[in-house]
């Protein structure tokens, strides 16, 4: 396992009125995986990365981060999706409407997130960029608790993207989303307000089967 990450940007943590600082804030996780694999011969969920799928590995990945309950959100009709996370302590949400946009799944996500539990703030993750860690989830999270920026995100590439964390002030901009504008829309937004955490191989996902020719199954 890699070294915890350093003292996260922004600081002394600050403690809210009325919350308990003994008490670590509740932050659920989302995993998206709901998406189609348009240039895959099959659901890249399915796809092996080290002997584990992408979508089980995503699923234990957000569970070892400790932070809160873990949704992950799966096409309609998902059964060998569904199968692959049975034995784990994640809520199943199937999306239904997953081919009108990103947007739908990280609704429904939120949703089921909210209709089991009370969080403070909510991160959004995928299963398609294999070189993710929980220590970088870790991160984002120990960065929102010190400083509590409206948004923490991943910067790869240029641009910023998810992994990213939210707090629950813009949970109604995230209901909000329609069509296939996702989480990263509402960072675009609110850029001014979040904070960026280096996360180079986030750039690595897997789309065509060249990057699945890639993965080390």
């Amino acid at each position: 396992m890699s070294e915890p990450p350093g003292p996260p940007a922004g600081g002394r943590a600050r403690s809210p009125a009325g919350h308990d600082p003994a008490r670590a804030p509740l932050v659920g996780v989302v995993v998206l995986a709901a998406g189609a694999s348009r240039r895959l011969p099959g659901p890249k969920q399915m796809l092996r990365h080290h002997g584990v799928t992408l979508v089980r590995r995503a699923a234990q990945t957000a569970l070892a981060v400790g932070c809160g309950p873990v949704v992950a959100v799966l096409p309609a009709g998902a059964a060998q999706l569904r199968f692959e996370l049975v034995d784990l302590d994640v809520r199943i949400v199937e999306n239904p409407h997953a081919a009108k946009g990103l947007s739908t799944s990280v609704r429904a996500g939120l949703e089921a997130l909210e209709s089991g539990a009370d969080p403070e703030a909510v991160l959004f993750t995928t299963c398609d960029q294999p070189h993710l860690t929980a220590d970088v989830l870790r991160q984002l999270v120990a960065t929102w608790i010190a400083s509590r920026p409206r948004a923490v995100a991943c910067e790869y590439a240029g641009t910023v993207g998810v992994p990213a964390l939210f707090s629950r002030s813009l949970f109604e901009e995230l209901r909000a989303l329609e069509g296939d504008h996702g989480a990263k829309h509402v960072l675009q937004r609110h850029a001014s307000e979040s904070v960026r955490i280096p996360f180079e191989p986030g750039s690595l996902d897997v789309d065509t089967p060249e990057d699945a020719g890639r993965l080390d199954a």
